[in-house]
């Protein structure tokens, strides 16, 4: 029954049906059941007319509607009803849709609903809803409305949310007499211990709910359902990975490591980096394939870590590699590795696409040959002359820029079993996004920077504070230090992009005016450039030829200039949370005092005045990771489309995080326990994961 096509519901037919396909993808009796609600009207409670004021929250009254009258002409032509009951009377005002309002009987009780406004001494509402107290209805029994989202196209096919209301109604009254056709999905003994509803009764409690509590029972009851297979898929395939892939077992700790530890470590590590290199110890003698994430802060330490881990591989005789999105960013890792291992007699080498001929298949043929112990690079190592005699981990840095079939390439570099993997970004992700998005990596968070770094100072300022903000860079440079100035570049068509850069060249000439040559040399790199002009501009500023690099977000990641101090942001409230933190990260790496400004037009909205409120108040990426999750959800932080996170119906990772977390517990549990979900009282989960992979199949061909 559950699959039966729409079409056959009672209300619905070809015509309809179609529209419900093509606008919210419902094909099935049980996607049309599965189409919950956004909002409710809670008709519970009745408000009397001389207690009210104007306000945004809608009211429900009961009364009797006294007169009609029809006010103004042509298009400023009203109705105005008045409206009473015991205690006062209010304005009714209709401005479309008069010849309707024309039929209302007057004398007559209904109830009504909508937002009161105040004009001059007069409450009125406009355009209530309405509807007629009968002999059949004139007990009114309290409930909540269940509100739906329509599309344009449906509500000029005249099917409005009152319409889905109904053709639910008609669906769910077959299952009610049979709820044998509507197979739970969850096991009894969850039900039981999460004290949730069956499926029927949420169902109805969702779409029909008499109670507030009602219906925020039947909510929670499919937010943790949503979750919890969620998880159950993610945890499934892990440890399906696990069962069929081996690791390399790393079990000695040797002569690398501990001549690094003992000669070359200038300084202590942080709690949070002992913390995550015993949880990355633990996983290389494990026997198991290690799939880490470590995230943390920009100067957090995480390069530390990643060169201690490739140790520990190099003391079990494996090899070991960091792939970087950048050729720019290779060359730091490059110069920030030769450093750390001066004296250990370890060859570390780098390959980008610039590496060509000889050199090039020197270097090819001694990696082969396992002469050298470590190989930093670009994309350029995936390619398949890039051969391994014994690769051991791979590390890669930030991991978002690279897609999943350029990832999946570097574990294929042994031939003996798959490399160890690192994967480490300086973009904090929510805690509940790493549940999700990363569910079947093992997550590491170092989140405690290092003794001494001095936080960011970060200032907000609008166009007036132009001449002070020219006075703060002059100062930097008089110091001896650099400044970035970044503008947003937003490539949504060919026009916009030039538009973008026309506002960079722009803003170049008046920097240009304030900073002459040749007093002052400038930088500026963009996206549009040629790859090999935009790393010679970057260059020039990391090697200290320029003192202001003025760019696009192109510098978001890549570029290491400890002398950095300043970073202004134009139009900052152009940027997302995550965006601005990761610029600010730029500058302050010399671990001396470092400034952040960023520039705003006057008018912002309500979320840009959060965004620099927030950026202002706090340094902490976690804590700015999840105010962009509670800013903008899901959706729009990096790698949640390719996750299935969107096709979350009910749950907000924003506010749901307590549940995730009970699901995900619950879910490692049973997968622990049963795998395959073979147990008798585990069929309901087989039965669901296997259905719902069937949806997804049939969604994908649709």
């Amino acid at each position: 029954m559950l699959e039966k096509s729409i079409e056959y519901v009672k209300g619905v037919g070809p015509q309809k049906a179609d529209l419900l396909k093509k606008e919210l993808g419902i094909f099935t009796l049980e996607q049309l059941l599965m189409n919950y609600p956004f909002r409710y009207i809670d008709r519970s409670v009745f408000h009397k007319i001389g207690e009210l004021e104007a306000n945004e929250t809608p009211v429900q009254i009961r009364g009797i509607l006294r007169r009609i009258d029809s006010h103004g002409e042509g298009a400023k032509k009203r109705m105005v009803g008045i409206f009473r009951d015991d205690t006062g009377q209010i304005e009714l005002v209709w401005f479309r849709g008069l010849n309707w309002v024309k039929q209302l009987q007057t004398g007559i009780e209904y109830v009504i609903y909508g937002k009161v406004q105040q004009f001059g001494r007069n409450l009125s509402i406009t355009h209530p809803e309405l509807e007629p107290l009968t002999a059949k209805n004139s007990s009114l029994e309290p409930r909540m409305d269940a509100v739906y989202r329509v599309t344009e196209k449906m509500a000029s096919k005249r099917i409005k949310s009152k319409d889905l209301h109904r053709i639910i109604r008609n669906a769910l009254i077959p299952i009610y007499k049979e709820p044998e056709h509507l197979p739970e999905t969850l096991p009894q003994y969850l039900l039981d211990s999460m004290k949730l509803p069956s499926r029927l009764e949420a169902l109805i409690g969702i779409h029909f709910p008499k109670t507030l509590a009602q219906k925020d029972q039947a909510r929670r009851r499919f937010i943790f359902e949503e979750l919890f297979f969620l998880q159950l898929r993610i945890l499934q395939r892990k440890s399906l990975k696990q069962l069929e892939t081996k690791g390399h077992l790393f079990p000695h700790i040797g002569g690398f490591f501990n001549g690094f530890y003992q000669n070359n470590l200038k300084f202590e590590l942080t709690g949070a980096q002992k913390r995550v290199l015993r949880e990355i110890r633990k996983d290389l003698g494990s026997g198991q394939q290690m799939n880490r994430l470590l995230q943390g802060d920009v100067g957090s330490g995480k390069t530390v870590v990643g060169f201690m881990s490739m140790l520990m591989a190099l003391d079990n005789d494996f090899q070991a590699a960091l792939m970087a999105p950048t050729e720019i960013l290779a060359q730091q890792h490059f110069e920030s590795l030769l450093k750390m291992a001066e004296g250990l007699d370890i060859r570390i080498e780098l390959l980008t696409g610039s590496i060509k001929g000889v050199q090039r298949r020197e270097l090819l043929e001694d990696l082969a040959e396992g002469r050298i112990h470590i190989l930093i690079g670009t994309h350029a190592l995936i390619e398949d002359a890039v051969v391994f005699k014994n690769l051991g981990l791979v590390i890669i840095d930030e991991q978002h820029r690279f897609g999943v079939m350029q990832r999946a390439k570097m574990w294929k570099k042994n031939a003996a079993g798959p490399p160890h993997i690192l994967v480490m970004t300086a973009t904090p992700i929510p805690r509940t996004l790493a549940m999700t998005v990363y569910g079947d990596l093992e997550v590491s968070a170092i989140d405690e920077m290092p003794p001494g770094r001095l936080p960011i100072q970060t200032s907000h300022k609008f166009e007036s504070s132009r001449l002070w903000v020219f006075g703060q860079i002059k100062e930097q440079i008089a110091k001896g230090h650099q400044v970035y100035i970044v503008y947003p570049l937003i490539e949504e068509s060919e026009s916009e992009a030039l538009a973008e850069i026309k506002n960079l060249m722009e803003g170049y000439e008046s920097i240009l005016r304030e900073f002459p040559q040749p007093q002052y040399q400038i930088s500026v790199v963009h996206g549009r450039q040629k790859a090999e002009d935009k790393d010679y501009e970057m260059q020039r500023f990391a090697n200290g030829e320029t003192q202001i690099l003025m760019a696009t977000t192109v510098i978001e990641v890549g570029v290491n200039v400890p002398n950095a101090t300043l970073m202004v942001i134009e139009n900052a409230e152009r940027f997302g949370l995550a965006q601005l933190h990761q610029l600010r990260g730029r500058v302050g790496r010399g671990g001396g005092e470092a400034y952040c400004i960023l520039m705003t037009g006057y008018k912002l909205s309500k979320e840009g005045r959060f965004r620099m409120k927030t950026m202002c108040k706090t340094t902490d990426g976690f804590e700015i990771a999840e105010a962009d999750l509670k800013l903008r959800g899901p959706g729009s932080i990096d790698g949640t489309q390719q996750s299935g996170i969107l096709s979350l119906r009910l749950a907000d990772l924003a506010k749901d995080g307590r549940i995730l977390q009970t699901a995900r517990n619950l879910a490692k549990e049973i997968v622990a326990q049963d795998p395959l979900f073979e147990k008798p009282e585990n069929l309901p989960l087989k039965r669901e994961l296997l259905h719902a992979q069937k949806q997804r199949t049939f969604s994908k061909i649709s």
